[in-house]
């Protein structure tokens, strides 16, 4: 059981890094960061495949299909919505709306479970959560709007589409981690690093097309990342190279290596709300990125958001859990 606790942390670790790379390169589309985090996934797969290719050959055409579900909507649609949710409203709000995920994920898997969690003992959690991201947002609200204070309809309605778009975030990551769960657990002889690889050599294909479709817009007159961004690697060509590869490396093959390990030995309802590493992660790279320290309000939401995921910690630990 610890050593699948240390290894979700790692896995939040890593994952975390994805939410600043959004505003490290502030001038790059949401769309090209994802084809590029993913390109990169995909071609660091490339030879990790190969020395893993006798056990690769051993998946059906069932677990092909599925890694390439579990690419499509748990990488590539998430990433996208994730990294336009932070363009668009920061950091902090959407970080800590993915926080909600380890009790959504765990709602989600009583509703699955044959014997459930009375319902009551949720709602200390769920109100301490609401509470939380009601704190953090009324203080990232007002730094927005004094920032923008000669714009604030404009502000408001890119912090609310921020917001629904990590939303939009939250529910693909509540899919992904239990449908990828079910197949580690119903496959116990599966290495957790070759369905890693396995799911990095399925988002290659997906990227490349994402990349042709970027270039076919350009072509038509039609640009999706507007007419004065230049393809194949914008403005800033080294940097962006450099911190794809780094969050290609890290966060998409080892954190996802990490998160298999971890859910080949825990509970889908336990490791779900172990995701909580991630959220914690991504919120402090974010206040050192930009060089302060939350203010009391916001350190008063992180605090009762970590206080209703050990809430639902302590219930779920306090019963056998179930996937």
């Amino acid at each position: 059981m610890w050593i699948g606790i240390s290894f979700a942390l790692a896995a939040g670790l890593m994952w975390g890094l994805v939410f600043v790379a959004p505003v490290m390169l502030a001038d790059y589309p949401p769309l090209m960061l994802t084809i590029g985090r993913y390109l990169a996934f995909g071609l660091i797969a490339l030879p990790l495949g190969w020395a893993d290719s006798r056990q690769l050959r051993l998946l059906s055409r069932f677990d092909w299909l599925q890694a390439l579900r579990l690419s499509l909507i748990g990488n590539f649609l998430y990433y996208l919505l994730l990294s336009s949710a932070i363009q668009m409203a920061g950091a902090p709000l959407p970080t800590v709306i993915i926080g909600t995920l380890p009790v959504v994920i765990a709602i989600c898997a009583n509703l699955r479970s044959h014997t459930p969690l009375p319902w009551p003992k949720l709602l200390p959690s769920l109100g301490l959560i609401a509470l939380g991201i009601g704190c953090v947002n009324q203080d990232e609200l007002r730094q927005l709007l004094q920032a923008n204070s000669g714009s604030d309809a404009a502000a408001l309605r890119s912090y609310g589409l921020g917001a629904l778009l990590a939303l939009g975030a939250v529910a693909c990551w509540t899919w992904y981690p239990i449908r990828n769960a079910d197949w580690l657990q119903a496959h116990p002889e599966a290495s957790p690093r070759v369905w890693a690889t396995a799911q990095g050599l399925m988002t290659l294909p997906v990227a490349m097309l994402g990349l042709g479709l970027l270039y076919l817009s350009q072509t038509l007159g039609w640009p999706l990342l507007g007419a004065d961004f230049q393809l194949p690697l914008g403005p800033r060509a080294l940097d962006y190279i450099g911190l794809m590869l780094a969050v290609g490396l890290f966060s998409s093959w080892l954190g996802t290596l990490c998160w298999n390990e971890a859910s080949q030995r825990l509970p889908t309802s336990l490791v779900g709300q172990l995701i909580v590493f991630e959220s914690l992660a991504a919120l402090a790279y974010a206040f050192m990125l930009r060089g302060q320290w939350p203010s009391l309000l916001t350190i008063a939401g992180i605090a009762l958001l970590l206080a209703g995921v050990i809430w639902a910690l302590r219930d779920g630990a306090s019963r056998r859990p179930a996937n």
